[in-house]
């Protein structure tokens, strides 16, 4: 799809300024969409917030990034109306896009010396991970800015089918992260807007490095995938990109592993993997 069709149209990024976000940022800029950046830095990350955002203007294209919660309702509604003034109240929000990482990672049933997850805890890792993306589309459906055949992306992982040390919450998140992927693909039909759940695969990421057992968890997941290497936010920017085109509506309410394969192994060896074949990997 050339920059052309596309510089009329926006692309709401949640979670823009790390990882998938701001992967996915710079390529739909590159693409030509107009990007609006919702993110929440700090002071001594914003430096990197600046790049991303000097980098989109690099396209000629406008980037708008927001440093607020965004689960904050308030905030959505400023967000919301600020995109209603730009536009014009016409739609052109072609590209949704939730990547937020923020939740807690504490088990559910603790072992000695160890916190419990509290009933607050959970409840807020679900709505900022998950349910949060209803509130997005609800509101950009509602003010008439989300397009015919616009494209919706949710950053879901192999948690949300498997248990990972003190991932319980974000696992929760992630399973009705994938559920409300499917009721929104079925409700948005009439709009032919396709809506889809994208399982990375292990990837280095900011988020990632948050969790406990982060080293051990990326060097099984080189020897599990079977090109030996971990999955990059570029190449899962670039799998969003591909989507995008035109036909790629008619794909929508399904889970897009984007992993090189890394989820359909079940297990490893010992050692470092081959890259010839999956027979390495396997005893």
């Amino acid at each position: 799809m050339s920059k052309i069709n596309n510089e009329k149209y926006w692309a709401v990024i949640l979670g823009a300024s790390s990882g998938f976000g701001e992967a996915a940022s710079l390529q739909l800029a590159k693409d030509g969409y107009n990007i609006i950046g919702v993110h929440l830095d700090r002071q001594a990350t914003m430096p990197n917030v600046e790049r991303i955002v000097a980098e989109i203007k690099s396209f000629n294209v406008e980037p708008v990034f927001y440093n607020v919660n965004a689960a904050d309702e308030e905030k959505r509604k400023e967000i919301i109306d600020d995109l209603l003034k730009r536009t014009e109240g016409k739609p052109q929000v072609k590209v949704v896009m939730h990547s937020l990482a923020f939740g807690t990672l504490k088990p559910l049933i603790p072992k000695p010396g160890e916190q419990q997850i509290t009933k607050a805890q959970i409840e807020m890792t679900i709505d900022v991970m998950a349910n949060s993306l209803i509130y997005w589309v609800q509101d950009l459906v509602s003010n008439g800015l989300l397009i015919n055949k616009a494209r919706i992306f949710a950053m879901t992982s192999s948690g949300g089918h498997s248990a990972i040390p003190y991932y319980g919450a974000v696992s929760a998140a992630k399973a009705a992260l994938e559920s409300h992927c499917r009721q929104l693909a079925v409700e948005l039909g009439p709009m032919e807007v396709a809506v889809n759940a994208i399982m990375a695969g292990v990837t280095d990421t900011p988020a990632l490095r948050k969790i406990p057992g982060n080293i051990p968890m990326i060097e099984v997941a080189r020897r599990k995938n079977p090109r030996g290497k971990l999955t990059t936010p570029q190449q899962v920017a670039k799998i969003i990109s591909l989507f995008c085109h035109d036909g790629g509506e008619w794909i929508s309410g399904g889970i897009i592993n984007a992993d090189g394969g890394e989820d359909i192994v079940s297990f490893v060896g010992q050692g470092e993997p081959e890259n010839d074949s999956l027979k390495n990997y396997l005893n």
